[in-house]
């Protein structure tokens, strides 16, 4: 008998050779349907995997992560037989699970692959998928394995297997289907019920664009039909939603070859906007007990070599900027933080100066691929909300629940409720990965851990994350689409103040080591607003609108009384502007509908007569005629009800 230890605490006795699935059956026949892979002792296994030791089970379904990855790594298997049966002499490379789905990369030889062949190729997958067959792991010699690809001359697979070792080689068999893989399958085939190929591109083989160029063919498959209709109205929508595109319709930020790739242009109402939000920030921030300071753009190349950072991004980001003094080089700014251990360096400081919080929204450079840009969420020029506290190991625990505040704060403000934490510890088995004590390690990763529980935070451990000087909090969001994106970082670091010598005087009167915390809520200001704008829709918080209301008049006639609503929106502090055009008032209002302005005013002979505007209200309609006034308050008590003052 083996004892199978359940995620529950539960412990249950099997005999010998049960597999994941007889212990899905011995707990319910409907666990039972749903199970599709597992893990046993951290190793991801089949739901047919004999289990011959005791240990730690962990049963996957659809709903799990783990459970989707076996799903859509089955369904590449599926698409590489489709692709083998139609197109025949295709070398088949590698086919994993992604996010949303899998690909496979596949050299097609005489073949050739467009969008016009997604069809015929998705029949083919529900045909292989509806007979059933169940997929079977098998151990393989490197000797068997090379042979059996050498004589279906694939190249491809011979050198990986060339790289692995004997007795580490498996082959997956389905159908008349067989494939080299490590393994993570869902029992059967028949569970594909729904699959879509979405898109086809080229992809240098193991990315190195000096080998063989393939066709990579990117797919996604459900166990419902109707989950495939969801998914793909939420591809719909999410191109609705897409930053650069509402970046461009609301006129917030543009691009220029001239300027060069990756470096955005941000427009009036853009940088309005950026402003905006440095301003509720600051004045959080200022409430917090930080100091703005400000750092140049450029630093000499031994600033960046004493950091660390050179080695990180030197080579691959921009080249030195040398000056007309033999050996004088000075780098592009990647990170903040070198430079503000600097001005924490330019005064001594005693125990009782602690902490010290000093704030600045710099912009950084780091070099990326042009294939790797994308809008504002990928590019070479970005603004980070950075803040380096430095204090006492003492001050680290309280010091660090204040930064927490200061996020959720962020976070509340701006309409994103549904986040988890991530709180990344070290690798207690290989510690030489890190720099640092057991001590100061042990007091940063309890200080993290328990600032988490004390918030309440709905947290995650992952061990093994974290960076090479401290442990680490980040926050993943999920937008209003169900991605998750990770906004807002708080880091213990305790490298920086050893490479830069940073002091304090203590009690005893000896110098000590402060404790340094990064933190950015925004994280960067580029890729801040392009998840806002696609978690919003462009419909942003009221208090953040570049423009909060539209004046639309009837005629070119009312211009005076249009000026004079004008005049008395900006003195109750409500961002307006006039649209006095000579067009239909419908047209004025599709327009204003599709530029996001949350309010409409109205305005022509009665409502100048009575001092009042008809009020519409973006994606609802008409909600009355009022005075100014009356508007104006209902503006401000929205906007007071979304944005309330920062309290420590």
């Amino acid at each position: 008998m083996i004892k199978v230890s359940l995620p529950d605490g539960s412990i249950k006795e099997f005999e010998k050779g049960a597999t994941p699935m007889d212990v899905a059956n011995s707990i319910s026949a409907g666990l039972a349907r749903n199970v599709i892979s597992a893990k046993f002792n951290d190793k991801i296994v089949e739901a047919s995997t004999p289990l011959t030791t005791d240990g730690a089970l962990t049963l996957y379904t659809w709903n799990d992560d783990e459970g989707k990855k076996a799903f859509w790594h089955s369904t590449s298997h599926v698409m590489a037989q489709a692709i083998e049966e139609l197109y025949p002499g295709s070398k088949l490379t590698i086919g994993p699970a992604i996010d949303n789905g899998f690909y496979y990369d596949v050299d097609f030889g005489e073949h050739t692959l467009s969008e016009n062949d997604f069809g015929k190729i998705e029949t083919k997958m529900l045909e292989i998928a509806r007979g059933k067959h169940d997929f079977k792991l098998r151990e393989v010699s490197k000797a068997d394995a090379l042979d059996y690809y050498k004589k279906q001359d694939n190249p491809f697979k011979v050198e990986l297997i060339e790289n692995l070792e004997d007795g580490t080689i498996t082959f997956c068999d389905h159908d008349t289907f067989t494939d080299l893989c490590r393994g993570g399958h869902i029992p059967n085939t028949g569970i594909i019920k729904a699959v879509k190929l979405m898109s086809v591109a080229g992809a240098y083989w193991r990315g190195d664009e000096k080998k063989p160029q393939l066709t990579r063919v990117y797919g996604t498959s459900f166990p419902k039909q109707k989950e495939l209709k969801e998914y793909l109205e939420l591809l719909e929508e999410a191109k609705k939603r897409d930053h650069r595109k509402l970046g461009r319709e609301l006129e917030l930020f543009t691009f220029s070859q001239k300027v060069g790739q990756g470096l955005p242009l941000w427009l009036p109402k853009g940088a309005a906007l950026r402003e905006r939000l440095e301003n509720f920030l600051k004045k959080a921030q200022k409430t917090a007990g930080y100091e703005m300071v400000v750092s140049p753009h450029i630093g000499q190349k031994e600033l960046y070599v004493t950091s660390g950072h050179y080695a990180k991004y030197g080579e691959d980001s921009f080249q030195p900027i040398k000056t007309p003094n033999e050996g004088e080089e000075f780098l592009l700014k990647p990170m903040n933080c070198p430079h503000h251990c600097e001005i924490y360096n330019a005064t001594s400081w005693s125990y009782r100066d602690l902490p010290k919080r000093f704030a600045e929204f710099g912009t950084v450079y780091r070099y990326e691929q042009s294939g790797e840009l994308h809008g504002l969420t990928r590019v070479r020029g970005f603004t980070q909300d950075d803040a380096h506290i430095f204090c006492t190991p003492d001050q680290l625990d309280d010091e660090f629940k204040k930064v927490i505040d200061l996020t959720l704060y962020v976070f509340d403000s701006l309409g994103f409720e549904n986040f988890t934490a991530q709180v990344s510890l070290r690798d207690p088995e290989n510690k030489e990965k890190y720099i640092g004590s057991d001590d100061v390690w042990d007091k940063a990763e309890n200080a993290i851990i328990s600032a988490a529980k004390e918030k309440g935070l709905n947290y995650v451990v992952e061990t093994g994350e974290a960076a090479f000087y401290g442990p680490k909090l980040d926050f993943m969001v999920k937008d209003a689409l169900g991605r998750n994106w990770q906004l807002g970082t708080i880091q213990v670091d305790y490298n920086l103040p050893e490479r830069f010598d940073l002091t304090y005087k203590g009690s005893d009167n000896e110098s000590h080591r402060p404790v340094m915390i990064h933190r950015a809520p925004f994280g960067s200001m580029e890729r801040f607003v392009a998840i806002l704008l696609e978690h919003t829709g462009g419909n942003f918080p009221l208090w953040l609108m570049p423009e909060q209301a539209i004046i639309l008049s009837l005629s070119e006639k009312y211009e005076k009384y249009s000026q004079k609503v004008l005049t008395l929106l900006e003195n109750n502090e409500i961002r307006a502007r006039k649209d006095n055009r000579n067009e239909t008032i419908g047209k004025k209002i599709r327009e204003a509908e599709m530029g996001k302005y949350p309010y409409m005013l109205i305005v022509g002979e009665q409502e100048a007569n009575d001092g009042t505007v008809s009020v519409r209200k973006h994606g609802e309609g008409d909600i009355g005629t009022m005075p100014v006034e009356a508007f104006a308050e209902i503006v401000n008590n929205e906007i007071r009800k979304t944005l309330k003052a920062f309290e420590v």
